[in-house]
């Protein structure tokens, strides 16, 4: 891809990811299209946005404890 080409997936991905960072309780469909749309390089950042929302909780629920497990 050239430098000038706009590329979809990543601006989908970054604005995805933004939104779930603001949002205290993140939608399970954005969270699914964002798994859809991750490349391995953007692993660990999701992983760390997941992360931070986990340390957030005193109680984090399995769900996001599961999708963290399932990138390892």
């Amino acid at each position: 891809m050239a430098d000038n080409e706009f590329d979809v997936r990543a601006e989908v991905l970054n604005n995805l990811m933004a939104r779930v960072d603001r949002d205290p309780y993140p939608s399970t469909t954005m969270l699914n299209i964002i798994e859809e749309l991750l490349t391995p390089d953007d692993v660990p950042r999701y992983a760390r946005l997941l992360m931070s929302k986990m340390e957030d909780e005193q109680f984090p629920s399995i769900p996001l404890i599961n999708r963290l497990t399932q990138l390892v």
